[in-house]
């Protein structure tokens, strides 16, 4: 099952990547180890951050975005580390900001955002579907192709 969406990913990276300006990739962070405003992600959210850096390691993946929470951090962390890349954190307030640097990047880029951030900067780059992420919601990626008229493609990860 992880080999074929791997396959279905990198299949609609390399059709729709040659007319995109760039594909900037959204995930929530992982599953928290606890409720607070800072914690770490629990174990289970450690195995799908890994699951997500084997999904998205030959991705062409330039640039990672998170935010200043630690949750968000650790879950781009595998990625990073396997990419020698070095997260860039831009406030979880500051959407503007991030919206700038998306705008203004040509790679495919990762954002690992919030529940609650996610839906707006997807809507910002053009995209009017809506998107609802429940609180226990962890295993959505969220793809953005920017193209003259931006497509969401929108997948499942263990």
């Amino acid at each position: 099952m992880k080999r074929s969406i791997t396959f279905l990913l990198l299949s609609v990276l390399l059709v729709s990547t040659a007319a995109a300006q760039s594909t900037i990739f959204f995930v929530r962070h992982a599953e928290k180890a606890d409720a607070s405003d800072d914690t770490d992600i629990s174990e289970a959210g450690r195995a799908r951050a890994e699951s997500l850096a084997t999904l998205l390691k030959d991705a062409g993946i330039s640039a990672i975005y998170t935010t200043q929470f630690k949750r968000t951090q650790q879950t781009a962390a595998p990625l990073a580390k396997a990419l020698h890349l070095e997260p860039a954190i831009v406030s979880s307030k500051d959407s503007a900001a991030l919206i700038a640097k998306l705008q203004g990047s040509s790679g495919n880029v990762l954002v690992v955002g919030h529940g609650n951030t996610i839906p707006d900067l997807i809507k910002t780059l053009g995209i009017s579907a809506p998107i609802n992420i429940a609180d226990n919601d962890y295993d959505n990626l969220w793809i953005v192709l920017r193209e003259k008229e931006p497509r969401l493609i929108r997948l499942h990860f263990r």
